[in-house]
């Protein structure tokens, strides 16, 4: 298959550089597209990383379960993977505005006056305050107004563990994970991720999926994780939904289902998951789980690409060669290929076919690709 594909490849190329052959060209590009070119499968790298950001949390005044209550150790039977409540935990997400207005060490953070939330968290914290630890914690890990103190930040998640705050739960499991200030310990950042996602942390479980499939922590069990998987997924975290949408492609975990990982793959790219939009481009050209559509796939790279995803740049590269999904274009099949190159992507066909450029040609796709280089670094700043 992939000889076949070569061999399409380089007459189209040699027909498109004739000057004449754009239309031919394009008859050839079914052929292309159902081999091993376009619709190849990605490289994987997106998701399956540890999520570390540290919420601040919405105060709560409701009384939490006492330190102990439902908590599973790693020795402990699996609990059931909690249903899906009517809406996301608000601890998972920032601190809205008027939430943040019913307690003053939140409104102080809110408004960037770090020492002044840091002053009234304390005191909340000595008033035994569920959320005030937490809260603190977050100021000394990131240094905001006071020198970064990673060491003080996980004793005050650890205090506000004991308080039994899910947040608290969260950041501290994250911490136990990487290690650094404090010593790794997969088994303490396990137990802390299941006790938050016990209680309903999106990305706990999250993170708790990604333990049971790496075998750190807990023991590896690929239907668990997919489990915590889909609630984090059916939450809405595009991270989860991408991953979800991989083990339902390979059928780690879960029974295969190109529907069910199209699904998943399409919700993640519409969160705006380059990696996501690059995988549901391919699903696309294939049409593996949902009717083909090239200029639906075409697009798809081309939100990938302009984010900065090589391998979309290259997709799309190619899209432009052929004439697939979008008219064919050699001056923007040579500037996305270059930037491809630029970003470590390395495609003989590509290379050929830049090779072949009249030497202006070639030099203004080197310029633009540079000058969309130059203006991406800025975007980045």
């Amino acid at each position: 298959m992939r000889h076949t594909g070569t061999v399409a490849f380089l007459l189209a190329i040699s027909l498109l550089l004739s000057g004449g052959g754009v239309a031919h060209a394009q008859s050839e590009t079914s052929s292309w597209t159902s081999s091993d070119d376009i619709a190849a499968p990605a490289a994987r790298g997106g998701a399956r990383k540890i999520l570390k950001a540290v919420p601040v949390p919405v105060p709560n005044k409701t009384a939490l379960p006492p330190v102990g209550a439902g908590v599973i150790t790693t020795r402990a039977p699996a609990p059931p993977v909690p249903t899906l409540p009517s809406s996301v935990p608000s601890g998972d997400t920032t601190v809205a505005k008027t939430a943040a207005g019913s307690d003053p060490a939140y409104e102080a953070f809110d408004q960037g006056r770090y020492l002044t939330a840091l002053e009234l968290a304390k005191a909340g914290a000595e008033r035994g305050e569920t959320q005030a630890p937490t809260l603190i914690g977050r100021i000394y890990q990131e240094g905001l107004g006071v020198p970064r103190d990673d060491v003080q930040a996980a004793q005050w998640y650890r205090r506000g563990v004991e308080l039994g705050d899910v947040n608290a739960m969260f950041a501290f499991g994250v911490m136990l994970a990487e290690g650094g200030a404090i010593k790794k310990d997969h088994d303490g950042a396990a137990k802390m991720f299941e006790q938050a996602a016990s209680k309903g942390h999106v990305t706990a479980n999250y993170n708790l999926a990604l333990l049971f499939l790496s075998g750190e922590g807990k023991p590896e069990n690929p239907r668990r994780a997919a489990a915590h998987l889909r609630y984090a997924a059916e939450s809405g975290l595009p991270n989860a939904q991408y991953d979800l949408a991989t083990l339902y492609s390979t059928g780690n975990g879960v029974d295969a289902d190109a529907v069910e990982a199209a699904r998943w793959f399409q919700r993640a790219a519409e969160a705006g998951m380059p990696e996501a939009q690059l995988d549901f481009g391919i699903i696309l050209f294939q049409g593996k789980g949902l009717p083909p559509d090239q200029k639906r796939g075409a697009e798809m790279f081309r939100l990938a690409a302009e984010k900065g995803n090589p391998v979309a740049q290259d997709r799309l590269a190619r899209c432009h060669a052929f004439g697939a999904g979008v008219p064919a274009n050699l001056a923007e099949a040579a500037k996305w290929y270059l930037i491809a190159k630029s970003g470590g992507v390395e495609d003989k066909g590509m290379e050929q076919m830049v090779g072949k450029l009249a030497k202006a040609d070639r030099t203004k796709a080197e310029q633009a690709a540079i000058a969309w280089n130059e203006r991406a670094a800025v975007l980045q700043q």
